[in-house]
């Protein structure tokens, strides 16, 4: 398996690319940044690239269903990039596991997916805030 992780927006965003199959020890390998930037933030958006992408191992799809549960409503978008018709599905198998807006994207429309997890982001942080800090929000 192969996972390539990165934060964008100073850490609100976290890109994930995916290819293989998802292990146990990949879930390891990024879910403490993952749970910082949730700390940090609040709230995250999500955006996973799908390149050749098989699915999960047993241990893989256990720590999956222990993350969509303990962090069900702190993921405020998910954008799911794929180029198979199953990775397609994902985005209606997820909705019940987060209070996330959900959208795929075929792998064509990747600027789309992009420009789309982007949207609006300094208004939803600003009112994702924590009540004891200010958020700045430009008016532009």
């Amino acid at each position: 398996m192969s996972v390539k992780f990165r934060d964008e927006a100073e850490g609100k965003i976290l890109a994930i690319d995916l290819s293989g199959k998802l292990t146990h020890d990949d879930y390891q390998q990024f879910l403490p940044a993952v749970e910082r930037a949730i700390q940090q933030h609040g709230k995250v958006r999500m955006l996973i690239h799908m390149h050749d992408f098989h699915g999960w191992t047993m241990g893989a799809l256990w720590e999956d269903i222990k993350f969509d549960w303990k962090h069900f409503s702190h993921i405020e978008r998910l954008a799911l990039v794929g180029e198979m018709a199953w990775e397609r599905g994902m985005a209606a198998f997820c909705r019940p596991f987060t209070a996330a807006q959900i959208r795929y994207f075929d792998r064509g429309d990747a600027d789309k997916a992009d420009a789309w997890i982007h949207a609006d982001l300094a208004v939803a942080h600003a009112a994702a805030a924590p009540k004891n800090e200010v958020a700045a929000v430009s008016g532009a």
